[in-house]
């Protein structure tokens, strides 16, 4: 049997992408900036795209700008708020340690400059306390950025509540929804939000394109210079066939969000309830309020690159965290900021589901990781160091559910 687990890292294109960016290729493969026929055909689909991603944001089309991806959003975001607040005197920005490292690096690279950085810690249910993004603002905040929903543990945060928040004080409001779009329903007007970064491959669009929103009357600062495109803001010809793509993909899947939270929630929470019967094994963040197909597990006396080579050998994909960090040696920041230890934290392990999952699936899942963390801790000294007591056990043997 063949799992694909990890579309948070990525998904497949749709067929509906697909058939959307065809025609792009072949008859509409004009340079929108050009004022010829097929040019003024490319710059059609191209506004087309935009108008039908600020329908699923509830956002105004001239709020749109097209970018390479969530990462670029997330810089150009952030960057423009600092030198927006920095022309004003103000130089603090608020956002949270369990962010993207397209967030955390950005912030470390302010600092650098100048600007006071305030990480919020995070709760071990995986949620910011808006009372807490409240209570860290200053006379000079110019900026709080906190992720939609996070993009290991899933859980959701309450962006609404923080933005109202930031609404009040006059503060500007970005959140990284990478994760989220496609997955739960955005209103950028309701959810007080300034600024807004999705990313295409996540939601069955092609890989390298993505959305900064950003509200009228927002400067934003160029990351890229060149020409005058998406008005005068991201240099560079728009890539209209994936542009095209990625509106079509972000359309279907909000069409039908409902529909698929229902059903995945379901095979998730089968999922969650067969992994806890493992012993010495906790989900982490919370269990309600996270993505619909986030499952995010650690599992004392394993290494989780040992886990994630075992279940590929039983047709199963996952990950131990994010994708963009999957070559590096070190705990996850995200695991470490909502207080597992490093131990722990090595042992960990990703699902992110698809639409196609089924519960025949999960039942599968669930055998092979229970299989694969018995062989590992047979073969483990660590192991046997907590069985024979010469350790203590971080968490319970089984935990409720």
């Amino acid at each position: 049997m063949f799992i694909y687990a990890d579309n948070a890292a990525t998904t497949s294109v749709s067929k509906t992408a697909l058939d959307a960016m065809l025609p792009c290729f072949t008859e509409n493969y004009g340079n929108p900036s050009s004022l010829y026929e097929v040019g003024q055909n490319a710059k059609s689909a191209l506004e087309g795209a935009r108008n039908d991603i600020a329908a699923v944001l509830n956002a105004s089309p001239r709020d749109i700008y097209f970018t390479s991806g969530g990462s670029e959003a997330d810089n150009q975001a952030i960057v423009s708020a600092a030198r927006i607040g920095e022309k004003k005197g103000k130089k603090h920005i608020i956002s949270s340690k369990f962010e993207h490292h397209a967030v955390l690096h950005t912030l470390k690279k302010l600092e650098k400059e100048g600007f006071e950085i305030t990480l919020l810690d995070v709760h071990s249910n995986g949620i910011v306390d808006p009372k807490e993004v409240a209570d860290a603002i200053k006379e000079d905040t110019c900026l709080v950025t906190i992720m939609y929903a996070n993009n290991e543990i899933g859980t959701i945060q309450p962006v609404k509540e923080i933005g109202a928040i930031c609404r009040e004080k006059g503060v500007l409001f970005h959140t990284d929804a990478v994760q989220a779009a496609g997955h739960l329903h955005i209103d950028v007007e309701d959810q007080n939000i300034d600024m807004l970064s999705i990313s295409g491959h996540k939601f069955h669009g092609p890989k390298g394109t993505g959305v900064l929103y950003a509200r009228c009357g927002i400067l934003l600062t160029n990351i890229i210079e060149g020409g005058a495109q998406e008005r005068g803001k991201r240099g560079g010809t728009e890539n209209v066939p994936a542009i095209v793509g990625m509106a079509a993909a972000l359309k279907e899947e909000n069409a039908n969000i409902d529909e698929n939270a229902g059903k995945l929630i379901k095979v998730r929470d089968r999922i969650i309830a067969g992994l806890a019967k493992i012993p010495y094994s906790e989900l982490n963040g919370d269990k309600e309020k996270r993505l619909p197909g986030n499952i995010n597990f650690c599992f004392e006396g394993i290494e989780g690159e040992s886990l994630l080579l075992l279940l590929d050998d039983k047709g199963i994909c996952a990950s131990s965290g994010s994708a963009c960090t999957s070559g590096s040696l070190d705990p996850s920041h995200v695991l470490l900021a909502i207080g597992r230890p490093h131990e722990v934290a090595h042992g960990s392990l990703r699902l992110s589901l698809g639409n196609d999952i089924t519960e025949e699936a999960a039942d599968y899942i669930i055998r092979s990781v229970d299989e694969v963390v018995t062989y590992l801790r047979n073969m483990s000294p660590f192991w046997k160091d907590l069985v024979s007591g010469k350790r203590p056990h971080v968490f319970k043997e089984f935990m409720e559910v």
